[in-house]
């Protein structure tokens, strides 16, 4: 089974400086599935946190979280590494945590709504291409 990716996003602003930010959209996360499991990786203020997660194989993970009010795209399916010619220059964030996990084909993003638009606007175009019938003559 193929590695899938969750990104999930949360309104709670425990730090001044996220407050700013859209509700609903001030933090996000990935969940990773394989044949192993659940993985999370959540970047916290000061430390990451990575965690596998004690629960059945068949546990739907993104439906907990939706049941929480979170809100979960995905699953993606991480693309391969790109080369670079310089480093990334965005700070390490819970944004940048989720473009890394996605991979090279991640859009670019600096808050949590933006990706999440990004992320969106992916998914509808990825779902507008499978259902399109097309008129071969």
């Amino acid at each position: 089974m193929p590695q899938r990716v969750f990104i999930v996003f949360g309104g709670g602003a425990d730090q001044v400086w996220l407050r700013p930010l859209r509700p609903g959209f001030r933090h996000c996360f990935a969940a990773l599935a394989d044949e192993a499991g659940w993985t999370v990786l959540d970047p916290l203020t000061g430390r990451l946190v990575v965690s596998r997660l004690g629960v059945p194989m068949g546990f739907d993970l993104p439906g907990f979280y939706r049941r929480a009010g979170l809100t979960v795209l995905g699953p993606f399916r991480p693309s391969e590494p790109r080369a670079r010619c310089l480093p990334p220059l965005a700070p390490f964030s819970c944004v940048a945590l989720c473009r890394a996990v996605l991979g090279g084909e991640a859009p670019f993003a600096i808050t949590p709504f933006g990706l999440f638009r990004s992320l969106n606007k992916m998914a509808e175009s990825r779902k507008n291409i499978l259902t399109t019938e097309w008129n071969c003559r």
